[in-house]
């Protein structure tokens, strides 16, 4: 009988430890994009590790991400800049927690792309053409919108403007353009990528170069963001959260090479994209900076003034989290 209850409290103890030690869960969803499983490399192989959380990483195409914002279903979900004005303007409040996609310093993203033997060499040859895009309420698309207005004064609104818009889904642009289904297209840089690859491709212009030279920032496309009573509830598992973030993006940063090779079998492309996209399409800083705040009302900003958004919109050091990483 003594050895039975030894037996129940041994049992008990290591119940009770387990419970004790147990991890929390932050689920996380994201863009459906090669590049992402590039960033989070580190975490899904074990190398960047927490005693104290697990992340659950869910894959979305940028609908779908727009669509599950208000639902509150994920605990940190990367959701367009724009997407801040827009949901406060709703009644919901976001909180950013880092920046997820900067532009490149090069400023080689968000080019508009035409097939090499095509007879359009300029912005202007465009005008009455059809502009393939992947998504056109995208803040990515917003500031290529703002960039070719500002740079090249064209009418960009999807009524009546110079272009006739077209959104198709992002891994069917380049093909799209090959067959003539459009005249020029807005690629994701997975498709970018491919299209400087093949050869057959050219670009018009480069408009993370012209909102460079012409609003003197660096594009800011994305942010991960939560919500207020999930930050109240468990702030230790969100600042984990940040911290995992940074280190796996440090150390994709300083492996290209190997995280690159890591995940191109299952992504089905080149071992070299990843690398490509860290120097020269774009970023993934799990940080703010003092110049993405100024991004972040710099498109909120013109995108106003422009007639694409009709509400206000905050001060962006008001939406970043207290104990955000900062940069």
């Amino acid at each position: 009988m003594k050895k039975l209850f030894l037996g129940f409290v041994a049992a008990g103890t290591l119940l009770i430890g387990g419970f004790a030690t147990a991890k929390e869960k932050i689920s996380y969803a994201y863009l459906l994009d090669p590049s992402m499983e590039g960033v989070f490399h580190g975490i899904k192989s074990g190398v960047v590790k927490s005693d104290k959380i697990s992340i659950e990483f869910h894959p979305l195409a940028i609908p779908a991400l727009i669509q599950s914002t208000p639902a509150k279903r994920f605990d940190v979900i990367m959701n367009a800049v724009m997407a801040i004005p827009y949901a406060k303007a709703k009644g919901l409040d976001l909180v950013v927690l880092s920046t997820a996609m900067r532009a490149s310093p090069t400023g080689e993203g968000s080019a508009i792309w035409v097939k090499k033997d095509s007879p359009y060499k300029t912005i202007n040859d465009l005008k009455g053409k059809k502009m393939g895009n992947y998504a056109l309420k995208s803040t990515g698309t917003t500031w290529i919108r703002i960039a070719l207005f500002k740079k090249y004064g064209v009418n960009v609104s999807y009524k009546n403007g110079d272009f006739n818009w077209v959104q198709l889904p992002g891994p069917t642009l380049l093909s799209a353009l090959e067959t003539g289904r459009v005249d020029a297209a807005t690629l994701i840089h997975a498709q970018a990528y491919k299209a400087g690859q093949t050869g057959n491709f050219r670009v018009i212009t480069y408009t993370g170069k012209d909102v460079k030279e012409t609003l003197g920032v660096d594009a800011v496309a994305a942010v991960n963001v939560t919500y207020p009573e999930k930050l109240k509830a468990r702030p230790e598992a969100f600042k984990e959260f940040n911290r995992m973030l940074k280190a796996s993006v440090d150390y994709a940063v300083a492996n290209p090479k190997k995280v690159g090779k890591a995940i191109s079998k299952k992504e089905r492309i080149s071992a070299d994209f990843f690398e490509a996209w860290l120097t020269r399409f774009s970023s993934f800083p799990a940080v703010v900076s003092d110049t993405d705040l100024k991004a972040y009302e710099t498109v909120w900003k013109n995108a106003k003034e422009l007639g694409m958004m009709k509400m206000g919109y905050p001060k962006a050091a008001s939406v970043v989290w207290e104990h955000a990483i900062r940069e």
